[in-house]
């Protein structure tokens, strides 16, 4: 999905649901909040939060080494 693509659905988004229902949104996908509560919220389907998900960021996981670990590490 290109960026002009993107910004058409943001768009979208804020002349239906409003600036801050993208905030809110933005804020339940970077909680992890599950697709189900926010089809609930926004009164939609899971493929539709998907699509969003998908539309406004990328899943990014990290993996991140005990703290435990990293002291091993440095003996």
């Amino acid at each position: 999905m290109g960026a002009r693509n993107r910004e058409t659905i943001v768009r979208n988004f804020v002349e239906r649901y409003g600036a801050e229902r993208l905030r809110r949104l933005v804020d339940l996908l970077a909680e992890s909040a599950s697709g189900q509560d926010i089809a609930t919220e926004f009164a939609v389907s899971r493929e539709r939060v998907r699509q969003w998900k998908n539309a406004f960021g990328e899943v990014v996981t990290i993996y991140q080494v005990h703290a435990e670990v990293r002291a091993a590490l440095l003996k």
